[in-house]
This record gives structure tokens, C-alpha cells and sequence, in this order.
């Protein structure tokens, strides 16, 4: 591939590169990375809320 080539092709690659990111912008920043110890930890306070309502749906008064 001859300099001409090279330089043509890296301009189209830039011009569609362009192009992608005026039809799929990003709208926000990424997700955060969350660890499998920060993960168990959501999982553990999830599951010990669904207790506590299971609970309070048992120990309520029937109407």
C-alpha cells in the first residue's frame, strides 16, 4: 500500500468514525464497575429486605 492509499484511508476511517458518533452519541458515562464483594454485600441487604416483608406480610392482620 503506497503513502496516497495509507493517507486516503485513514481519512475515511476517521470520516465514518465521525459519522457513528453523530448517529449513536453517548448519553451518559459507563456503568461503574461493581465487585463480586460489593455485589454479595447488595445481594445480602436484597434478600434480608425481602425477609423483613415477607415477615410483615405474615404477622399482618387478615382483612
Amino acid at each position: 500500500m503506497n503513502k496516497r492509499q495509507a493517507i486516503i484511508k485513514k481519512l475515511a476511517k476517521r470520516a465514518k468514525a465521525r459519522d457513528n458518533k453523530k448517529e449513536k452519541p453517548k448519553v451518559g458515562a459507563k456503568e461503574r464497575y461493581i465487585s463480586k464483594a460489593e455485589r454479595a454485600t447488595l445481594e445480602a441487604a436484597e434478600a434480608a429486605q425481602n425477609q423483613a416483608e415477607a415477615e410483615s406480610s405474615e404477622h399482618a392482620p387478615d382483612a
